[in-house]
């Protein structure tokens, strides 16, 4: 059961038939077919308060956790991390959003005290 204050972020994948929902206090992000059945509850380290998220046109779900400093990479299925893209020791210090842009092949990270990494991806 979700609870009011459970739902942070949201997103749908490019073909809509998955909603990802980050959820800060539980750790954890959800996916959720379309009817609203959850499918999958991920929970890593790697990812204490998860708050940014973001899925890219081709599907790639980037979600960045606010305590622990990281941006991982998850898998459509939303069960299994594929990737750390970025932690602390990339200057990732309480990211609270993630987006990637096609046109520069890059991803964005918003943090808590107001600077933006961009990390360029091959």
């Amino acid at each position: 059961m979700l609870l009011c204050f459970a739902v942070d972020k949201c997103a749908v994948s490019p073909t809509g038939d998955r909603l990802y929902i980050t959820s800060f206090w539980y750790n954890n992000l959800l996916t959720l077919a379309r009817d609203g059945t959850l499918l999958a509850t991920y929970t890593d380290p790697a990812l204490r308060g998860p708050l940014g998220l973001h899925v890219t046109p081709a599907g790639q779900v980037l979600v960045c956790g606010r305590r622990s400093d990281t941006v991982l990479q998850v898998g459509s299925e939303g069960e299994s991390k594929l990737a750390n893209l970025a932690t602390v020791k990339d200057g990732v210090w309480g990211p609270l959003s993630v987006c990637y842009s096609s046109t520069t092949s890059s991803i964005i990270v918003g943090q808590w005290d107001d600077t933006i990494l961009v990390f360029r991806v091959e």
